[in-house]
């Protein structure tokens, strides 16, 4: 980790790194959707509204893993003051907040066949806008945090204690009578049939690519901004 704390290594790394990323996740991403979509067989319950999960589940997975990052990159900054902790923080707030935002979409499309409704305050869905709500707090403070010139330590607080959410979100089938489905997949097995869970890691890492993608260009025009910004001040300043 430590290795990455230099930008100029960093950026070397990042760049082709951010197309192999791309193009393995578009390749990735194509290939589970069009097996979710076309090869699987639907489920004897909801029908053609399962194939839904092939975007919703690595759509939730993301959010929540989104978060987790802001969390490491928050205590890396805090604890170790790495110098792109917060740079790799600010960059995976907007990915991460688009797939929860596609979670919550894709979540419910699914809920109005399956539960009757498009929306319901059960406990997995209220804690997954929270999560929303809590990454949107997230970039506008890091956003205002870094035009004042800060070092970007409140907008890592705020990292630090969203992340009590995260077990929220987890638990909240176990913890509370929802309409949401329990635990599907877990260490021991699934409960899905394997005829319809093959394309899913598929998917999953396919969007994950894609988030990294994502996060690397962020991260790579912010480095490429504190650069330009830093020769406008030496040049102002001669």
């Amino acid at each position: 980790m430590h290795a990455l704390a230099n930008p100029a290594r960093f950026m070397r790394i990042a760049r082709p790194a951010t197309g192999w990323f791309l193009a393995l996740g578009l390749v990735l991403t194509a290939a589970g959707l069009l097996g979710g979509l076309t090869l699987t067989p639907p489920d004897y319950l909801q029908g053609e509204t399962v194939r839904i999960l092939y975007i919703h589940v690595p759509a939730a997975w993301l959010g929540m893993g989104g978060w987790a990052g802001i969390a490491a990159a928050s205590v890396s900054q805090l604890v170790w003051r790495h110098p792109l902790a917060a740079v790799a923080a600010r960059a995976i707030a907007p990915a991460g907040a688009t797939f929860t935002a596609v979670c919550l979409a894709t979540g419910s499309i699914w809920g109005r066949p399956t539960w009757g409704t498009w929306w319901e305050w059960d406990g997995r869905l209220t804690s997954m806008l929270v999560l929303f709500f809590l990454y949107l707090g997230y970039i506008a403070l890091a956003a205002a945090d870094r035009e004042r010139g800060g070092e970007g330590r409140i907008a890592a607080l705020f990292g630090l204690v969203g992340a009590i959410n995260l077990p929220i979100i987890h638990y909240s089938v176990l913890w509370w009578r929802t309409l949401h489905q329990g635990p599907s997949i877990g260490v021991t097995g699934s409960s899905i049939d394997p005829s319809i869970l093959w394309p899913l890691p598929i998917a999953f890492a396919g969007f994950a690519c894609l988030f990294a993608a994502a996060s690397l260009m962020l991260m790579r025009a912010e480095i490429a901004r504190a650069r330009v910004e830093g020769r406008i001040r030496r040049s102002s300043s001669e």
